[in-house]
């Protein structure tokens, strides 16, 4: 700290370096906590990872993102990172880690990028502080240590903000280019999430370059042609395309590119609002909680002794995990309820705000003076920049109906940019005696550690009350300290700064780690003692902060009484494509265990302790296959092109991983895709592609007719040929299933 005062002859002295040496342990600890164990996640999101298992098929199903390999449905997002994913995954092998590796790089990139974006103009410290707060943000490595796009989504957009710096700088057109075509690049990653960041660019370009009004628009208005351009070309050329020479847009109702971008994964975002069928739905918190709670009862657990299940079936009642949204305060995935203070509020405020406070003081003093015509010095016209990105994604991150707790890694880069460059200059106000700005960095990090105390009181019973009364105490007595001493100036003073800094890292950092410490869901990514649950929020919303919740759909055939399942999670029979995830829970965020779940602290997938020593297989849907049905399936196949067809992609997924078989989801992700009609499935049945369907009660919404149909002309296969145990294979909705064979001449 007591070098912030001659930041320019810091930053000649680091220029001459070609090593900043300060950064070295900043990027390894961005290494660690992107890198360490991602080999012991053996599926990753299992949805993505089946898609890369298809991708490196065929050409066509690399170049459409072809959920199966037989070409059937896509996944419900564009091609890039996957595409990424595929060619690391041809690289090294493929494996779970593989398809994860380009997102932790990225994550590792993005620390970079934010330190020399920040210390350009800032300073070196202000660099290196951005740097560190980006790395120990909570939900940047748990997103990145999944093969989820997020993490690869934000370091396109920041290589996109050094391309529009630089255009600044140099004052050359073709870097603005450059910069509005990576967003449209971003855009073929998770559409239109990539747009979030456009206020800011459009903002920054019109303030920070010295060229007439005239040139500024003619300059952006070509710029945001090439983006558009950009982001719809993928989307132009499959739309185009007929139908029936590629797969269904998974997760569309018109079978359309645009449909999806400007749709599912667009306004449906901010609104909440659910499309199946066509039509659009809203159900309400209490509702879903009773619905779900419903379907829940129903799938008892018949293949343990009666003594066992009905233990089983009481602590399923009175401790049933509610996934986010079922009437609780959290919100639906645990995202809180909207308004102004939603990002302070349980479930997303220990992902992402734990330096807010921070920072509403740095973005005061930063601010602080400037007319509102200008002139602009670069470091307000930069600060200006990452406020115009963070205060948009704010507000809709506030407002919005549905999204999850790992899209809040899109207001990273923004706060570790203030708290850098609101370190250094806080510091430096505090230090000059600078009137009412002196005040301003005890003010900030008092408030800041109330805040994490905040935070972390709802984990009091994972983490205990020591590290909250810690921050707690040495917050208020660093603040109180450096305003006693702010007449004085000496070493000890630069040293309580410092301090002060320290502990508002320390739970950050902690936080960063609970992927590595608790395990991580690589479906639903979050941070916190109970990571691996996928739920990000206080153990209150799970039965044990080690158990997760989502991580384990049962595999066709599989026995439901089992040790492994008792962790595991079913979805609400039914399931439709309302407001769902891959790797999301089913209809609207409503995810119960099963009425045989037990409240011990196994991870899924395991029957012993010896769990945590074994490969994690996370992703929220079993990869485990049940081998009985395999064998079955493999040894009675005739030349049919698909080994069997199920309702949607949990239980696709798994035998695709597996075996590289074609599998097919007939309602794609969710099982509510308008896909498949009776008819043509007669077409498919005497053509001699699929003569086996398995289905377990699972996405209905959309293929009700199909199903029904099925059942009518289809020949039941005893479960003794091909069920891994004695369970029933009738257990009802959401249980193991049936197997049937159909044969039409």
């Amino acid at each position: 700290m007591k070098h912030m005062n001659s930041e320019v002859k810091e930053e000649r002295t680091s220029n001459k370096k070609r090593i900043d040496l300060f950064l070295v342990p900043i990027v390894l600890i961005a290494a660690f906590l992107n890198l360490f164990k991602i080999w012991t996640d053996e599926y990753a999101n299992a949805y993505y990872t089946a898609a890369v298992k298809s991708m490196l098929q065929s050409f066509h199903n690399f170049f459409y993102a072809s959920f199966d390999p037989g070409g059937y449905v896509t996944i419900d997002k564009p091609p890039v990172v996957f595409w990424i994913q595929t060619i690391s995954a041809k690289i090294f092998g493929f494996h779970g880690w593989s398809v994860i590796l380009p997102q932790a790089l990225a994550g590792i990139g993005s620390v970079l990028l934010l330190y020399v974006l920040v210390k350009r103009t800032f300073g070196v410290w202000a660099g290196r502080f951005a740097a560190l707060a980006m790395a120990l943000t909570p939900i940047v490595p748990a997103v990145s240590r999944t093969n989820n796009i997020d993490s690869m989504l934000v370091f396109t957009l920041l290589v996109a903000t050094w391309m529009l710096f630089r255009a600044v700088r140099t004052a050359k057109f073709g870097w603005v280019l450059a910069a509005f075509a990576m967003i449209g690049v971003a855009f073929n990653m998770k559409m239109l999430q990539a747009y979030m960041v456009l206020p800011a660019f459009y903002v920054f370009y019109v303030v920070a370059t010295k060229i007439t009004w005239k040139k500024k628009i003619s300059f952006l208005t070509t710029a945001t042609v090439l983006m558009l351009a950009v982001s719809v070309s993928w989307a132009v050329v499959v739309d185009s395309t007929s139908a029936d020479k590629r797969p269904y847009m998974g997760s569309s109702q018109t079978n359309s590119v645009l449909e999806l971008a400007f749709g599912y994964n667009g306004i449906n975002r901010l609104t909440g609002n659910t499309s199946v069928m066509g039509s659009s739905h809203k159900q309400p918190a209490q509702t879903q909680q009773q619905t779900s709670s419903s379907e829940t009862k129903q799938n008892s657990n018949s293949s343990a002794d009666s003594s066992q299940s009905s233990n089983q079936r009481k602590s399923s009642s009175s401790q049933k995990m509610q996934a986010p949204g079922g009437g609780n305060q959290n919100g639906m995935f645990n995202t809180g309820n909207p308004g102004p203070f939603r990002l302070f509020q349980k479930g997303l405020s220990d992902q992402i705000s734990w330096l807010l406070p921070f920072v509403i003081f740095s973005i005061v003093g930063l601010f602080a003076g400037v007319k509102f015509k200008g002139p602009y010095t670069t470091k307000q016209k930069e600060s200006l920049f990452w406020l115009a990105w963070l205060l948009p994604v704010a507000v809709f991150f506030s407002i919005a109906g549905f999204f999850h707790q790992y899209y809040l890694i899109m207001l990273a880069p923004p706060i570790a940019a203030f708290a850098g460059a609101g370190a250094v200059a806080l510091w430096s106000m505090y230090k000059q005696h600078n009137g009412w700005k002196s005040w301003l960095l005890p003010g900030g990090i008092l408030t800041t550690a109330a805040l994490q105390v905040y935070i972390m009181s709802p984990y009091v019973s994972s983490i205990g009350v020591a590290p909250i009364a810690g921050v707690g105490a040495l917050g208020v007595i660093l603040a109180l300290v450096l305003a006693i001493r702010k007449q004085r100036k000496n070493s000890l003073t630069n040293y309580l700064g410092a301090a002060a800094m320290v502990v508002l890292l320390a739970m950050p950092a902690y936080w960063a780690m609970t992927p590595i410490i608790y395990g991580g869901n690589s479906m639903l990514p979050s941070a916190g003692p109970d990571s691996s649950s996928g739920m990000g929020g206080p153990p209150s919303t799970a039965t044990n902060s080690k158990q997760s919740g989502f991580n384990g759909m049962q595999p066709p055939g599989s026995s439901s009484g089992n040790s492994s399942s008792n962790n595991q999670m079913q979805p609400p029979s039914g399931s439709s494509n309302g407001g769902q995830m891959p790797g999301g829970s089913s209809n609207n965020g409503q995810m119960q265990p099963p009425s045989g779940s037990s409240n011990n602290s196994q991870m899924p997938n395991s029957s012993s302790s010896k769990s945590s020593s074994s490969k994690r297989k996370s992703g929220g849907m079993n990869a485990e296959v049940n081998k009985k049905l395999l064998n079955y399936l493999t040894k009675n196949n005739t030349g049919e092109k698909y080994l069997f067809a199920t309702t949607d992609s949990t239980s696709a997924a798994p035998y695709i991983i597996k075996t590289g078989e074609p599998v097919m989801a007939m309602g794609g992700f969710s099982g509510s895709d308008p896909i498949l009609t009776v008819s043509k499935l007669k077409a498919m049945i005497k053509k001699g592609e699929v003569k086996y369907f398995y289905l377990s009660g699972m996405g209905k919404g959309g293929q009700s007719d199909v199903i029904t149909w099925i059942k009518e002309n289809s020949k039941e296969i005893p479960s003794s040929k091909w069920q891994s145990t004695s369970s029933s294979a009738q257990q009802g909705p959401s249980g193991n299933g049936t197997l049937y064979e159909i044969t039409l001449k």
